[in-house]
């Protein structure tokens, strides 16, 4: 009898044959103490028990061997068959009884008279490296007592011959004899939720993870049933690179009485952040570790209930993205584009437009269409085979469009809202899905196909760059990403990093701790060669180095940090920036050395200083940068960042001390203007660079850079999350905006667009 069931700690990732893929992995992420809520495996042989009990095994083995899965009636028909015999069998009494008394032991474990529980599939082929089967074979949440428990279990071995699960089998060329064991969870109750990768499942960017969020459980994300929020985190110091606020109309939660409820969430939730930095971060580290564990990338379902986060299962990412090298001409023609959404499996195609709102209407598509869906689930997967192209109206790029798309190698864009409203039946567009954007018409296609190329698929020309007359310009910290940023349509760094560089500089080091070991050369020698790398990408155009603005609790990380650092309570407005560096000068100067070796030769890198409050700091301090002697090239530029708000009322002093231009750095200053610690979990809610007072400050800001020739600038991702929010910062005269890599279209659109209204308005009143 104990064969029919296993607890989670007595599994590894070793009992794939017992356990499926979810339970093995669950025993091994238990074993590695990680947070998994606790539970038990109903294994594969009380399935083989059962089948063999009534006799089914022969007659299933019958229908699929003979089953042409092209033939949608045939498929239907034969996976309704079979899961009725499944649904009408009686389950043995052995397994009856092994499940009950685990249940029992699960329920007084958890001081529970009966506790309420997930009930997953975990089929001994998925979650596998080979193939996800995402989202295949039925999962129930919210199940309570042993009788619907015995129900749910029947209806996990059932899934096991759904239309779906069949046809993906045949496709994937699987021949062994399916089996299936059940997982039965202690149920979260999910306040948040959601799905990370460790990589990013796109581009396959091992560097950094991608973390989507809702509130609620997470089948919301999966399913792809609404946008969620979408987090790309640093892996090495899980710092946020980028965040995408989805629109989440809707959230699932556990019923009053068991079982399922959705709900529709208000305009305020839904647009609201999921996640506050310290759950984000928290998140990001349990993912880095569950990587770690393994050895491989992982796709990892997360859940957060009072606080406490839990990983609920984790597998490898069977697909590792990264858009295959086309040949693209360039054309002058203009694009019109059409929707706009989430790059999750990339790749550029055309064709004709099949909208489809059901499966049903699915079927109708032909092959080398692109298919226009709500959202996709698992019952689709038969006509996605079908599709040049996929696109959907919600979901992210951990839905199971996504990753079913990047498993078949259909270009896929996820989230764009309103594709369905937009695009209609027979409409001919070119879907891009490596920068998410849909466009009307053909692009033309190189004159040399690739050889063997798919007719169905054809490779297009790359659309002809937007131009504004305010500039683009780009984040960036990183040395490895400098050559690829740079080939793409931006207008120079905006803001360069110091911190990732000075990291790596410093080798763990606290500065004061290198310097007093007369070792500042080498610090000099590896920030010039670093900073090299992205003047030379860029040249010749402008790269603004900001220098470090790291913290007194950032710096007491480093070796020897506690030495030299005091505590703060609060070293968000504590000893950082601009005073800092008159303070304690030694680190500054060994950046402004890098900075003077490398514009010899590369005249087009540039200094900013962060964090200025006074006028008589930016004096103290640019006394320091002119002893460096950068300032006697006529052509240097001295920045300023405008985080504090008092910046407002110097900025007539830093114009006189040769001040060329301020970047308006949204984060701190919104949280300097209404009060709020952005890392509050509390607060979160009042954080918004959207409110009136912020935006006044702003509009402020600029106007003042304006009267006084200055050029204005920000760096922050608004801009290309909110289209409004460009409008207004155009509108005030802002000279450019500086995003983070992966929007940079995003926002040329915006501010294009933008542009073009501003200018028609004012034709119109003319």
């Amino acid at each position: 009898m104990k064969d029919y069931v296993r607890w989670f700690e007595t599994l590894n990732r070793d009992d794939v044959l017992v356990a499926g893929g979810k339970g093995a992995n669950l025993g091994e992420m238990m074993r590695a103490e990680l947070p998994v809520p606790p539970g038990f495996t109903v294994t594969a042989a009380a399935y083989r028990a059962f089948v063999e009990s009534a006799g089914l095994r022969d007659e299933i083995d019958r229908r699929i061997a003979a089953l042409d899965v092209d033939d949608r009636w045939e498929l239907e028909t034969a996976a309704d068959d079979i899961q009725k015999r499944i649904r009408e069998s009686a389950i043995p009494a052995t397994v009856k009884v092994a499940v009950v008394e685990a249940y029992r032991e699960l329920s007084h474990r958890e001081g529970a008279e009966a506790e309420m529980v997930a009930v997953r599939s975990s089929a001994t082929m998925e979650d596998s490296e080979a193939a996800s089967f995402a989202g295949m074979n039925r999962s129930f949440l919210n199940v309570q007592g042993e009788s619907d428990l015995l129900h749910q279990i029947r209806e996990v071995w059932a899934s096991l011959y759904s239309p779906r699960v069949i046809f993906y089998r045949k496709r994937l060329g699987f021949t062994t004899e399916p089996e299936i064991a059940a997982i039965v969870q202690k149920m979260v109750d999910s306040e948040k939720s959601g799905v990370a990768f460790s990589i990013d499942p796109t581009t396959g960017d091992e560097s950094v993870m991608v973390i989507e969020a809702t509130f609620g459980l997470g089948e919301m994300v999966v399913s792809g049933q609404v946008e969620p929020d979408h987090y790309t985190v640093v892996k090495t110091d899980l710092s946020l690179r980028d965040v995408r606020i989805g629109h989440k109309e809707r959230a699932l939660i556990r019923g009053q009485h068991g079982g399922n409820t959705l709900v529709e969430l208000d305009p305020e939730r839904a647009n609201a952040r999921v996640l506050a930095d310290d759950e984000l971060r928290s998140v990001a580290d349990l993912v880095r570790r569950d990587e770690a564990h393994y050895g491989t990338p992982q796709d990892t379902e997360w859940a957060i209930e009072n606080g406490r986060i839990y990983l609920v299962q984790s597998r490898p990412v069977t697909t590792r993205g990264g858009a295959k090298s086309v040949a693209v001409v360039e054309t002058s023609t203009d694009r019109k584009e059409l929707v706009r959404g989430l790059g999750a499996s990339p790749g550029r195609v055309y064709g004709r437009v099949k909208v489809a709102r059901s499966p049903a209407e699915a079927d109708k598509l032909e092959k080398g269409d692109i298919l226009v869906a709500p959202m996709t689930s698992p019952d689709w997967v038969p006509f996605m085979r079908r599709a040049a192209a996929i696109v959907t109206d919600s979901g992210g790029t951990t839905s199971h469009a996504a990753i079913v798309s990047r498993e078949m190698g259909v270009p896929c864009i996820v989230g764009t809202r309103e594709a369905t409203a937009i695009l209609v039946d027979g409409q001919e567009v070119t879907v891009d899905a490596t920068i998410g954007v849909v466009y009307a018409g053909r692009i033309e296609e190189p004159e040399a196909a690739t050889p063997g190329a798919d007719p169905a698929i054809t490779t297009v020309a790359a659309p002809a760059r937007i131009v504004t007359a305010t500039k683009i310009m780009v984040n960036l910290g990183e040395p490895e990403l400098a050559a690829q940023v740079a080939a793409r349509p931006v207008d120079g760094v905006g803001l360069l990093r110091a911190e990732f560089m000075l990291l790596s500089a410093l080798q763990g080091q606290h500065p004061r701790r290198l310097i007093e070991a007369g070792r500042g050369d080498e610090l000099v020698d590896r920030m010039t060669e670093q900073l090299r790398i992205f003047a030379q990408a860029f040249t010749p155009r402008p790269v603004v180095y900001r220098a470090t603005d790291f913290r007194t609790n950032e710096f007491r990380g480093l070796a020897g940090g506690t030495d030299f650092e005091p505590h703060e309570e609060n070293p968000m407005i504590g000893f950082r920036g601009v005073y800092r560096y008159v303070r304690d000068p030694g680190l500054f100067r060994f950046e402004l050395a890098s900075l003077k070796r490398v514009r010899h030769d590369l005249p087009n890198l540039h200094l900013m200083l962060p964090f200025a409050r006074t006028g008589s700091e930016i004096r103290a301090c640019k006394r320091l940068v002119d002893e460096s002697g950068l300032t006697e090239d006529r052509d240097f530029q001295l920045w300023v960042m405008a985080e504090v708000p008092s910046v407002v009322y110097w900025l007539e002093e830093y114009a006189r001390l040769g001040v060329v231009g301020v970047s308006i750095g949204s984060n701190d200053l919104t949280q300097l203007v209404l009060g709020v610690d952005r890392d509050s979990e509390v607060l979160a809610p009042l954080f918004d660079e959207r409110d009136r007072a912020v935006v006044a400050t702003i509009e402020a800001i600029i106007r003042e850079c304006r009267r006084l020739g200055l050029s204005s600038s920000i760096c922050g991702q608004a801009p290309s999350v909110y289209p409004e929010y460009a409008e207004t910062l155009v509108r005030f005269g802002i000279d450019s905006i500086s995003v983070n890599p992966d929007v940079i279209d995003q926002t040329r659109y915006n501010v294009a667009v933008a542009e073009q209204r501003i200018l028609l308005g004012a034709h119109r009143t003319a």
